[in-house]
């Protein structure tokens, strides 16, 4: 596959877009150098890019879409919404009705407000538990990689530069399925710990036996708030989240991605006295909790209802589950096939995998995972993880094991000679939170993409 009009578009991202994406995940440093896809539209489980490629994607649009996309009834409904209206000076039915149909969905909780951005409501947890407990830290799963663009959050990271130094000491970090290192945090900060927040499980991890009964008992104990981020779990684990598959109902959950199947919209759901800080109903200082121009904006709330109604209708998360399975099993026999089963591992429960890549001395590698990514990108795949949806269809998985077949017949000669170089065409992915950006090669920037987008 030829990527020329691409990489010339992504050029042109760079003199433009800080990073040349809109979101870090999406950059051309996560991609092989110079095969970078810039992609025109989507159907199903299959992507287009300016070059006329259409490639399977695994993803999902950042796990967000698991419907497909283009799915035709959900874009109806949204289409259908648009036509009366997006936003106006009052409440609209379309939040009473997203509201009754989400409290439904999530039975542990009593309220919801909607906002667009999984940051949006995150913060809002966040406020809302300093707010009720009158305390400033926040304790965090040091080991996931992500909670929020704001500063709560984003201090605790390598890309803290902007923000004040002080915003650092508001957060610490515990240890995921480690009860003695969150009990710890409490004793060596006492009465100072607001919220523990953390993802119930991710793509690599669940929870120990009593590890989540344990946070809500010692939370409990001390008086702080429990938040479950179901940004990636919700609708993908389940649809009631990950909260309904271990049995354990958090304080606060915020809620977005597979919830508007690609559309922006994100939720803030939780227990009436905390939710009610931010209302009209609380003697207590009020919270300045969500207040956004477009968080109820009707296309958003559409597409929830219509994604709402299929789950409704369709085992989607067990169609997930059917197909993810069929593909971990296919990828695991090509890679016994080529000898390197040892060295690309796929990971995860069936409906949000990703794969591992280890060099020759059995170590974790940026350059070999690049060298996979490449491969499988020059045959059709688009894979910076294995996340599937439920439009992924028998032909998909079997075109996506295909070509992971022959990726990995390179992948093993790399293993053999104990090195990528010759094989990869460029420099390896990065991770996308690190401090300072290392040198890029681009290609030699246009000053016009004029004809590229045609």
């Amino acid at each position: 596959m030829m990527f020329e009009k691409s990489a010339l578009a992504q050029a042109r991202l760079h003199e433009l877009v800080p990073g040349g994406a809109h979101t870090y995940a999406r950059g051309s440093d996560q991609f092989p150098e110079d095969i970078t896809p810039i992609l025109v539209r989507g159907r199903g489980a299959r992507v287009e890019d300016l070059d006329g490629n259409w490639l399977i994607e695994y993803g999902m649009g950042l796990r967000a879409i698991t419907l497909g996309h283009g799915y035709e009834p959900v874009v109806a409904a949204v289409r259908e919404a648009a036509a009366d209206g997006v936003n106006f000076s009052r409440p609209t039915v379309w939040e009473l009705r997203a509201a009754e149909e989400f409290l439904e969905q999530v039975p542990g909780a009593d309220m919801v407000k909607f906002a667009k951005n999984g940051s949006d409501v995150t913060s809002a947890a966040v406020k809302l538990a300093r707010a009720a407990t009158g305390r400033d830290l926040v304790a965090i799963c040091g080991s996931q990689p992500f909670f929020s663009v704001d500063d709560w959050f984003i201090a605790s990271t390598q890309m803290k530069a902007g923000i004040p130094g002080s915003y650092g000491s508001m957060t610490v970090k515990f240890s995921y399925n480690d009860p003695d290192s969150v009990q710890a945090l409490f004793e060596a900060y006492p009465d100072q710990i607001a919220a523990v927040i953390l993802e119930a499980a991710t793509a690599t991890a669940d929870p120990a036996p009593g590890f989540l009964e344990g946070l809500r008992s010692v939370t409990d104990r001390y008086g702080a708030v429990l938040i479950f981020d179901e940004m990636i779990t919700g609708m993908r684990w389940s649809r009631h989240g990950a909260q309904s598959v271990y049995g354990v109902t958090p304080d606060l959950s915020t809620w977005g991605k597979a919830i508007g199947n690609g559309f922006s919209i994100s939720a803030l759901a939780g227990k009436r006295e905390l939710m009610e800080l931010g209302g009209l109903n609380t003697e207590a200082s009020r919270v300045f909790l969500l207040s956004t121009t477009h968080g109820a904006e009707t296309t958003g709330l559409a597409a929830y209802l219509a994604v709402s109604a299929t789950y409704a209708e369709r085992d989607v998360v067990g169609e997930m589950e059917v197909q993810g399975t069929k593909l971990r099993r296919g990828l695991e026999q090509a890679a016994q096939q080529a000898g390197v089963s040892e060295h690309v591992v796929i990971l995860g429960r069936p409906s949000c995998l990703v794969f591992g890549t280890k060099d020759h001395n059995g170590q974790p590698s940026q350059a070999f995972r690049t060298l996979f990514i490449q491969e499988l990108l020059r045959r059709g795949v688009l894979g910076q993880s294995l996340v599937i949806s439920a439009a992924h269809t028998d032909a998909d998985i079997d075109q996506t094991v295909d070509a992971a077949v022959g990726a990995l017949e390179v992948y093993a000669r790399a293993v053999d000679a104990g090195s990528t170089d010759g094989l990869l065409l460029g420099r390896p992915v990065a991770p996308a939170m690190r401090e300072f950006a290392e040198p890029r090669r681009l290609r030699q920037t246009v000053k016009t993409t004029r004809g590229v987008m045609s």
